[in-house]
């Protein structure tokens, strides 16, 4: 309890301040071994231009200091650190021993750093500008100290140089394997927390339809029976009546369908559908309920006989991404016109319904269909509701801009083989 409590109190430290620490104890190991244990370590310090690169490296790492996280957002900016991070190793390592001291391993830590947060070539990179330093130092020790204390020192050193070639192919390859495998499973548990947060969602959505549904029962059973009392009591015939029987024989029928789809979904009662009949059965849905639009469809050869899994909600779904169309057609040219197309493209069946709206705002485009989203049409229900439709059925939904204008929502469902 009392571990628990310690770890809550500590400080969020960011990735780009863990770093910029690590960076500054570098500095700082370097400051102590050259003025303290230098003599203790057997560091060799007869260069006075080792004192300017430190204090060179001190301006220059106060100077990414204070733009660290601005440093952190681009690979090539992180890159380039970690590169003159190298380069002041490098120098250091050269004034204090070069390829003899002890500590020639440090210049693996910039590698580390890499491998773990930058793509694979940025590793590789530092591996070969830090190999190459090592062998150029190893190349210029002097011949008495390859044979010094009586032994050959230089079998020593090459066993030393291949090490550092060995430790820093394992960075490169292994740990870079492992940390670009973790990156995957968190963009993975990210996109599993989303997709349960919006199933939450709607599920609480679904909850509250089947109440409203359950609600609306008894207001339309009590609208039947008036209009068929002012129907017994003025001409059945005149446009008022039929308009309102019209209207009621509606919202009847979607209260069914409604009923319908939930006890299908509720007992997973799935089938399979044609792409020729899927369209056929769109095209008399958008006549029946939307006689206004003017839809415009157009089917692939090789698409026609295709098959995919659907469900009650499928058909909805799609009818829900063409009413959307309809109406961003009507406010921006005056007329409901609608484009779907159904094509066949890889193991896939794709549908793109455009319109010929004034387009979505590029800031909503990546949030409808994913989350609730305030925009001057709504809250994005109706898109959140059909995406959940396709995923289940194993599809997906993206929303784009068309080459000659308006919007297109492009629904993907995996062809059963």
């Amino acid at each position: 309890m009392l571990k628990s409590i310690f770890w809550q109190k500590l400080p969020n430290v960011s990735a780009s301040d863990q770093l910029a620490a690590l960076r500054i104890l570098g500095l700082i190991l370097k400051l102590v071994l050259t003025f303290l244990v230098a003599d203790t370590f057997g560091l060799s310090l007869g260069s006075s231009e080792l004192n300017y690169a430190l204090i060179l490296e001190a301006v220059y790492l106060a100077v990414t200091f204070s733009i660290r996280k601005s440093l952190q957002l681009t690979d090539i900016g992180l890159f380039i650190a970690l590169l003159f991070d190298t380069a002041f190793w490098i120098t250091w390592l050269y004034f204090s021993g070069g390829a003899t001291n002890a500590f020639i391993s440090l210049l693996l830590m910039p590698i580390a750093i890499a491998a773990v947060i930058l793509p694979r070539w940025a590793p590789w990179t530092l591996t070969l500008v830090s190999t190459l330093a090592y062998s150029v130092m190893l190349y210029s020790v002097p011949l008495d100290m390859m044979q010094g204390h009586g032994m050959d020192m230089g079998s020593h050193y090459l066993g030393m140089w291949l090490n550092f070639v060995i430790s820093s192919l394992v960075l490169t390859t292994s740990v870079a394997f492992i940390a670009k495998r973790m990156r995957r499973q968190d963009a993975e548990l990210s996109y599993m927390r989303e997709a349960q947060l919006r199933q939450e969602k709607l599920l609480a959505l679904g909850t509250v339809s089947a109440q409203m549904a359950h609600q609306l029962a008894t207001p339309l059973s009590s609208l039947r029976l008036l209009i068929e009392e002012v129907a017994e009591g003025a001409d059945a015939n005149t446009s008022a009546v039929q308009e309102m029987n019209v209207a009621l024989s509606r919202c009847e029928q979607t209260l069914v369908n409604l009923r319908a789809a939930t006890e299908s979904i509720r007992q997973q009662k799935q089938f399979e559908i044609a792409a020729g009949e899927l369209l056929n059965q769109l095209e008399q849905q958008v006549m029946l309920l939307m006689p206004e639009v003017q839809l415009d469809t157009a089917l692939g050869i090789a698409a026609h006989d295709s098959l995919v899994q659907s469900d009650t909600s499928l058909l909805p779904a799609i009818l829900s991404l063409i009413e959307n169309a309809a109406r961003a057609s009507k406010e921006h040219m005056g007329a409901q016109k609608v484009n779907v197309n159904i094509e066949l493209e890889r193991h896939y069946l794709t549908l793109r319904v455009r319109d010929y709206g004034a387009g979505i705002p590029s800031g909503l485009i990546s949030q409808l269909g994913y989350q609730l989203v305030e925009s001057p049409t709504g809250m994005g229900v109706a898109l959140m509701l059909s995406h959940a439709s396709f995923e289940r059925l194993g599809g997906s939904l993206l929303l784009g801009t068309h080459v000659e204008g308006g919007t297109v929502a492009e629904v993907s469902l995996p062809l059963i083989s």
